[in-house]
């Protein structure tokens, strides 16, 4: 098992390195001078001398990288260059606002998807399998933001039941940051769900007609006891999609919080890249890269405890 985990954690740094080394360079290559964004066209060559010597700009890009890796090392992302404040800081505002929209979506979408799949599984064919057939094709043929829009319309709008807009920090409000996170965390959890649903709903049918389970049936087990056989032979492909649902909403909740007007670093990402704020967007790839090692980590560790042949992959 120590192996396992050694191994898991030594892929997780290299793909840590080699995402944000290439990000580096590709950050560099699609920006070019950002001076230009970061001062406005109305700026003097002189002042755009000055600001690319001030951020190290002027240096080889070779150095540059070297540079900006060494302090990445130690945890230090340099500073902006909209603002010089330190990355790290701004990172970690942000992070708690997007991590509490994802996190949540991310449960709702394990609890009803699963609820829904086992419920399907159990009933193919039935009343509330047609329906998630239904909400599949439905659900991914809209946009989106046309869904978040929907809901700020019904429920903050008309019902008045949550904020339309805006952030409230749990130290301020349990109940405050609770409905002003309900909106965002729905409309990115509704198409999760229905993937998690379908996953687990196929997985189990599959699963149900194996010989093992028949074995099981005919030595006088209870339905209970043989679901829950079958739920967990059946789990590892719904657990995978669910860790990939949530990499997937890290990405979505730049459009969520755009609407929503939160400030997460979905909304950092948008505004670093629209000035080549390139310190800034390093920073977000490096922490969303740790985001996605974590995540993995863990399915690596449950897939393992669920089926041990995994360990020896």
């Amino acid at each position: 098992m120590l192996s396992f985990i050694a191994k898991r954690l030594m892929s997780g740094v290299l793909l840590l390195v080699v995402v944000t080394s290439g990000t580096f360079f590709l950050a560099h290559a699609a920006v070019g001078d950002p001076t230009p964004g970061l001062l406005g066209n109305s700026a003097t060559p002189a002042q755009q001398a000055a600001l690319r010597a001030r951020i190290g700009y002027d240096q080889p890009l070779l150095v540059q990288f070297w540079n900006w890796l060494s302090h990445a090392a130690t945890g230090d992302f340099g500073t902006s260059w909209r603002n010089f404040q330190p990355v790290n800081d701004q990172i970690a505002l942000r992070v708690p606002v997007t991590l509490s929209v994802v996190v949540f979506a991310t449960a709702l979408a394990a609890v009803i998807g699963v609820a829904v799949g086992i419920a399907c599984g159990l009933r193919p064919g039935g009343l509330l399998d047609r329906g998630l057939k239904l909400a599949s094709v439905v659900l991914f043929a809209l946009p989106g933001f046309w869904v978040s829009l929907v809901l700020v319309t019904w429920f903050a709008i008309n019902l008045r039941w949550f904020p339309a807009i805006g952030y409230v920090s749990p130290d301020q409000s349990l109940t405050g940051w609770l409905r002003s996170i309900t909106l965002p965390s729905v409309s990115l959890a509704l198409g999760a769900i229905v993937m998690v649903a379908e996953q687990l709903r196929n997985g189990f049918l599959q699963v149900a007609g194996q010989d093992f389970v028949r074995t099981l049936r005919a030595r006088g087990l209870s339905d209970r006891r043989v679901t829950a056989h079958v739920l967990r032979n059946a789990s590892p492909a719904a657990l995978t999609v669910l860790a990939l649902l949530f990499v997937g909403l890290l990405g979505g909740a730049i459009v969520v919080e755009i609407v929503f007007n939160l400030p997460g670093i979905g909304s950092l990402t948008q505004s670093a890249s629209q000035i080549g704020d390139i310190p800034v967007l390093l920073g977000l790839t490096a922490v969303t890269v740790v985001f996605v090692v974590i995540v993995n980590f863990l399915l690596d560790l449950v897939l393992g405890w669920v089926n041990p042949k995994v360990r020896d992959r």
